[in-house]
């Protein structure tokens, strides 16, 4: 076990090495935010009104409302890397490498916008009458011929592994190993409530993960974030000399005391990269997903809505946590005892621990990383289940639900050094094939885009006006079309009934995707 883990180890350094994911990352974000003209800054407001204040658009096709599918995407990326992924970030960077998260947060904008649209645009219908979207489906049916088909299937069945890893098993053992240590609860009995928890959530599917996360997700944003102003405003004199050194540590590199010595700045990029994707999932592809379930009018608008995601998580969640440790000096604090600095998994709880008073601080961080934890379950478990519906149909999905509840009290109850670094390497190849087609399909995504929002800049037209200006644009029949229950069925390999045939349930057909393409 111990060679398997480093051998892991390993590799997910390459992954998530200068030379190999973090570039192509940056790259592709920066890209797509030059071809879609800034997208996320000038209409970052309207979709902000539209996903948050509106909630619903004029449309009746679709799972979930725009405002849950919004909610069940930060369920999944709202999650440990807010509390301790910041802190390694900071810890092994230096307070620099909160600069690179911002960054890679900011583009990520774009192409959490650009894979959004995509999994809309490309969306079909199972046989229960769930949508089924995001790169397992778009990679293939927008990607002509092979290419396609390879993508698209590899990126199903690294994020079906990936759900079972960084989606579950290592939410649940950080819960547990929180929960035990702030309230002596034993392991297994955290296993048993969450993996019962769990069952009861996803046994009624994508509109019960919804109407969970609806409620659930932003009252576990509003208590994290509220906790973490009260430190900011009691430490605001604080905050310019802090936000002065992110910057100048950003281009320069700080050693953390009792870390390392002598920190580099591509040691800040490498973590503040890597840190960051892992916290918002921007370009990996998953938020996707659940963005293909949402009721919309058209494949832009939840796209816009689907990029606040990554902003709410990194620019706000992220930004808490990385100024209250920069703020209050956990950063580079030295325990007492071993004379060693603060380990990036303590770093969040002594921050919060020094700025609020008696235990509210530590209580705070294990209630929040609870949360965080299991509302990441929730979404990814989502995530798994689509791709089990690409992989093997329809009849798999309610036997994954199950084990996926199962492994929940696995994960709480067993040592998770390996499935960590395993976790790592998912993540990583899952959004190896997803960037490349973002980039192939960076033409389609930005002329769509255009034509869109030259129609409605404010996304406030109805499906009535937005039918008159796309009911001549190619493609969109095509989109329409996804919605014939059986759909996704035609781009999987297996045939349909011919009953369902007979009966017009064939779905779209080869020549309507040579029109939208």
């Amino acid at each position: 076990m111990e060679q398997l883990e480093k051998v892991l180890g390993d590799i997910g350094s390459f992954v998530w090495g200068p030379f190999f994911l973090i570039p192509l990352l940056l790259g592709t974000g920066l890209y797509l935010t030059i071809r879609l003209g800034f997208l996320q800054f000038h209409k970052l407001f309207p979709a902000l009104n539209l996903g948050i204040i509106r909630r619903r658009d004029d449309s009746e096709e679709g799972d979930i409302s725009q405002f849950q599918a919004l909610t069940t995407a930060l369920a999944a990326t709202v999650g440990t890397g807010n509390i301790v992924g910041v802190a390694t970030a900071i810890g092994i960077g230096g307070p620099g490498a909160l600069f690179w998260m911002w960054v890679t947060g900011l583009v990520g904008m774009a192409s959490k916008y650009s894979e959004a649209y995509l999994a809309v645009r490309f969306r079909t219908t199972d046989e229960a009458g769930d949508k089924s979207g995001g790169p397992q489906y778009y990679l293939q049916k927008a990607i002509k011929g092979p290419l396609g088909k390879i993508l698209a299937l590899s990126f199903a069945v690294f994020a079906f592994l990936a759900s079972f890893g960084i989606g579950n098993m290592t939410q649940a053992n950080s819960i547990a190993a929180n929960v035990e240590e702030s309230f002596g609860l034993l392991p297994w009995i955290t296993g048993i409530i969450l993996t019962v928890m769990t069952l009861l959530v996803l046994v009624g599917g994508i509109k019960s993960i919804g109407r969970v996360t609806a409620g659930f997700v932003p009252v576990m944003i509003v208590f994290y974030v509220a906790a973490s102003l009260y430190i900011l405003i009691a430490n605001v004199v604080d905050i310019p000399a802090a936000l002065a050194l992110i910057f100048t540590d950003a281009f320069t590199g700080t050693a953390a005391v009792g870390g390392f010595t002598g920190s580099i700045l591509i040691i800040a990029i490498q973590y503040g990269v890597a840190r960051g994707m892992f916290s918002n999932e921007s370009g990996m592809g998953s938020a996707a997903i659940a963005a293909a379930a949402a009721q919309t009018t058209h494949p832009v608008r939840q796209g816009l809505v689907s990029m606040t995601q990554t902003f709410i998580d990194t620019i706000i969640v992220v930004s808490c946590t990385g100024l209250v440790i920069i703020t209050t000096g956990a950063w580079n604090r030295v325990d007492e005892e071993t004379g060693e600095q603060v380990s990036a998994a303590l770093m969040t709880g002594e921050a919060f621990s020094t700025g609020l008073p008696g235990q509210w601080g530590h209580w705070i961080v294990t209630l929040g990383l609870v949360m965080f934890a299991f509302s990441t379950i929730l979404g990814w478990s989502y995530y798994g289940e689509r791709n089990v519906e690409r992989l093997f149909g329809q009849r798999l999905v309610m036997p994954y639900r199950v084990v996926f509840s199962l492994v929940v009290f696995i994960g709480c109850t067993v040592p998770l050094a390996v499935v960590w670094n395993f976790s790592d390497i998912m993540n990583g190849l899952m959004a190896l094939p997803n960037l490349i087609g973002l980039l192939i399909l960076s033409g389609l995504i930005a002329r769509e885009t255009r034509h869109y929002l030259k129609h409605d800049p404010k996304l406030v037209a109805s499906a009535a006006e937005i039918e008159d200006f796309m009911v001549d644009r190619p493609g969109w029949a095509d989109w329409k079309s996804g919605n014939v229950v059986g759909s996704s069925r035609t781009h999987t390999g297996r045939s349909l009934n011919p009953e369902r045939i007979r009966e017009g349930d064939a779905g779209p057909g080869p020549a309507d995707h040579d029109r939208a393409r």
